[in-house]
């Protein structure tokens, strides 16, 4: 029986790729957006996975996205000084477009309305994820929040599940697990023992041998735990 579910943050709660697109684009709206926003995406990206293998730290993460993207745009050899300066910007572009999805409120209100237990887990650092989870007004529905820049391992790493999982005081067993991305989230959580359950907003058809749940939308998460 499930008594608790856990979510991803970033695109499965907040609109991320919304916020850091908008954030990018008032940066720089003499370039055209569609390139700029692939771009940024793409160097995120990259950044990202170089912060969670422990290449880089959350700055230096930063610094080489805009560092990068201001030599693609003639702008020079950026030092650590103007990346800083751009990035305070930057991140307060950020910040100020952070917005749930709009299923989300009324969906974590129902889940917490049955009792069940509400968490998070994140690939991400600490603070600015608990920032985001307070931003939106769900401080209150998901008050646990575990991010990889704590726990010592990141998704798809079924350490960090179990550590979560722990944290609640439940088994893997008895809970659920909801993200936006195949193999670190669904297929990640299942395989530490959780229900993995995809959030696929593609609306694309589910490949046939898929061996974890799947919504479109979170509206559908709680005719899902309730069958």
């Amino acid at each position: 029986m499930l008594t608790a579910v856990l979510f991803d943050l970033d695109g499965t709660l907040l609109d991320h790729e919304g916020a850091a697109g908008e954030a990018i684009v008032r940066s720089f709206p003499d370039v055209d957006p569609a390139w700029l926003v692939r771009r940024w995406v793409d160097l995120t990206e990259d950044a990202v996975d170089r912060y969670l293998a422990g290449e880089l730290d959350f700055l230096a993460q930063r610094r080489v996205r805009i560092r990068t993207l201001a030599g693609d745009l003639g702008l020079g050899d950026w030092d650590d000084t103007q990346a800083d300066a751009w990035l305070a910007g930057y991140v307060a572009l950020y910040q100020a477009a952070w917005r749930p999805f709009p299923e989300v409120g009324a969906v974590l209100d129902d889940l917490a309305g049955r009792g069940l237990r509400l968490g998070v887990i994140t690939n991400g650092h600490a603070a600015q994820q608990r920032a985001k989870v307070a931003a939106l007004g769900f401080a209150d529905v998901l008050p646990y929040v575990v991010a990889s820049s704590e726990a010592g391992s990141a998704k798809p790493d079924a350490a960090i599940f179990r550590a979560a999982c722990a944290g609640l005081g439940v088994t893997p067993g008895e809970a659920a697990y909801v993200g936006d991305r195949l193999v670190t989230d669904a297929q990640g959580a299942a395989a530490a023992g959780l229900t993995g359950i995809w959030l696929d907003r593609s609306g694309s058809p589910a490949p046939d041998d898929l061996e974890v749940l799947r919504v479109t939308s979170l509206d559908a998460l709680p005719p899902l735990l309730s069958s």
